[in-house]
């Protein structure tokens, strides 16, 4: 019978890791990753889960893949503190790992925000693998790799993105320091077309192209703040490239 490791990664997650464990108890092993949490995330994970190990936070892949390095089961579902599995979506994970046809799984991930789930603010994201020669690669929206073809969960994670405008705008700033320095170790220069064409584009796209719009309100304020990461991104490039961090 096919076995499941659920590997979750923290940071100061005390208001939320709880109920993230609990959504995943059905696994066989739950590994909680922390980077040295200086909040309660540890003691209110410790006894809810297999293990806790700790390290000290360089980039997102190099994190998860030291969490891989202490997982056993069979198959890994990877969890964010602020996602939950619902009972739709756990029958379906058993179902998969008990007869699969791929592997590794993506499953989609509706955004919330503004107290509703944003459906047309969506991800497919591999999160389901065989452990097996799985690992990750990049320092920031960190890329899942495994053995053999990819399928797609039917039902949908939970996934409570962003805590309010200015958690959700910190996050970005976050990202595009860690994108912007990809980008100069790939010496790569900052244009007009990167500062104004980018940042118009991501929000076209995520208004117009995926149909943001059709999420009102929420759905605008998140295509704004996309468009803001991206040129944040490139600002921050700049800034690097001039040495003035």
């Amino acid at each position: 019978m096919a076995t499941l490791s659920v590997i979750i990664p923290s940071f100061n997650e005390a208001a939320f890791i709880e109920d993230a464990i609990r959504s995943v108890a059905f696994a066989d092993e739950i590994i909680l990753i922390d980077s040295y949490s200086t909040d309660e995330t540890v003691a209110i994970a410790t006894p809810l889960v297999t293990k806790v190990v700790q390290r000290e936070f360089d980039n997102f892949s190099n994190q998860k893949n030291y969490a891989l390095e202490h997982a056993t089961c069979d198959w890994v579902l990877f969890l964010d503190a602020d996602e939950r599995v619902t009972h739709s979506l756990e029958a379906e994970i058993k179902a998969t790992i008990a007869a699969p046809k791929h592997g590794g799984y993506k499953i989609n991930f509706p955004h919330f925000y503004m107290n509703r789930f944003l459906y047309h603010h969506s991800d497919d994201v591999l999160r389901l693998v065989k452990r097996e020669n799985a690992h990750f690669s990049g320092l920031v929206h960190e890329k899942l790799h495994c053995e053999g073809s990819v399928g797609k969960l039917t039902h949908k994670m939970l996934h409570y993105t962003y805590k309010g405008l200015n958690n959700y705008i910190a996050k970005k700033e976050s990202y595009a320091w860690f994108q912007a320095e990809q980008l100069q170790n790939k010496n790569k220069q900052v244009t007009w077309f990167h500062l104004f064409f980018k940042p118009m584009y991501r929000f076209f796209s995520s208004f117009i192209l995926k149909g943001g719009f059709r999420d009102g309100v929420p759905g605008m304020t998140v295509a704004a703040v996309n468009a803001y990461g991206v040129f944040s991104r490139y600002v921050k490039l700049m800034l690097l490239n001039k040495g003035m961090r």
